[in-house]
């Protein structure tokens, strides 16, 4: 049967539109990121329960777009990356670091491989408790980097400098 995945990136958020890298801070939905939560929303009407991280980027992207229709789940292993002192670090600076802490903690953080672990986890308890339905993920662009490293066999340094294309969700069939 399987579990049919969505994973989505929360929506745009003030950290965004300046090139800050959020990490592990709240981060807050611009006006556009408003919009853009509505516009998932529809998209993903049909999903039967929607997980996202409890960071409140993600946790407003949920709520707007569902504003208390769907089962909402926030979890903590679905997380971005902690950059530790680098969080709320310019974009600019993080990109260039990235490719060093794919096994190696950020300063105060942790790894993009301990990311693919929490993740990997994540799925773990989604196939045992999701079986023949369709789960929304809404996390972090390290978590998209995890799923495309676990499910596609995409290795993290081929991930982490690559440029990132936004697109209306990706969908994967866990099996």
């Amino acid at each position: 049967m399987g579990v049919n995945l969505i994973y989505e990136t929360h929506a745009i958020t003030v950290d965004n539109e300046t090139g800050i890298a959020t990490g592990w801070l709240p981060g807050e939905l611009s006006e556009a990121g408003r919009r853009v939560a509505r516009e998932l929303g529809g998209r993903r009407a049909a999903v039967d329960v929607v997980y996202t991280s409890d960071l409140r980027r993600a946790v407003q992207t949920a709520e707007i777009a569902f504003g208390g229709g769907k089962e909402v789940i926030q979890d903590a292993r679905l997380r971005e990356c902690d950059y530790g002192i680098y969080n709320g670090r310019p974009v600019s600076e993080v990109a260039l670091l990235r490719s060093r802490h794919i096994d190696t903690p950020w300063p105060g953080g942790q790894s993009y491989r301990q990311v693919v672990a929490e993740t990997a986890a994540f799925l773990e308890e989604v196939m045992k408790r999701w079986q023949g339905r369709t789960v929304l993920m809404i996390a972090h662009s390290a978590n998209r980097w995890a799923l495309q490293n676990l499910l596609l066999g995409i290795e993290l340094e081929d991930l982490v400098d690559a440029p990132f294309a936004w697109q209306p969700g990706w969908t994967y069939q866990l099996a």
